[in-house]
């Protein structure tokens, strides 16, 4: 970890998805893991990380979303193994939703409108997920 916060080059994001899949590849254990095998973890690292909040530790935050980050790539991995999915579309959903709901700061006509309260933002990201399941 290091002593102050900066941008992230994102490089490390790349090179554990080659690790994760090696892994999967050369160990026994992870190569059997499932979707459902792993489901009591992900709950598990997700608790460990609403605690490590709680708690107010930097360190220990960092550490337990490191835990559920690999959960994140386990599961990418398994569903790229069976032609599901991959980590790219995980990225490329999560990013087409980000500015789909997030238009006063990705859409130039609804951003110049602004500044926005928080209750303002909160009501655009709703609406964009009310049109979504409709």
């Amino acid at each position: 970890m290091t002593d102050a916060p900066s941008g992230a080059s994102g490089e490390g994001l790349v090179e554990f998805l080659a690790t994760m899949r090696l892994m999967r590849e050369r160990c026994a254990w992870k190569a059997s893991q499932t979707h459902g095998s792993l489901a009591r973890f992900l709950r598990e690292e997700s608790e460990e990380v609403l605690e490590a909040i709680e708690e107010g530790d930097p360190a220990h935050l960092c550490e337990e979303l490191g835990d559920l980050l690999l959960q994140i790539y386990f599961h990418a991995a398994i569903a790229e193994e069976r032609g599901e999915f991959t980590m790219d579309d995980v990225i490329a959903g999560l990013h087409a939703k980000m500015v789909r709901r997030n238009p006063h700061v990705f859409d130039p006509a609804v951003a110049a409108a602004g500044p926005y309260t928080l209750e303002q933002i909160e009501e655009q990201w709703q609406a964009a997920k009310r049109a979504e399941r409709a």
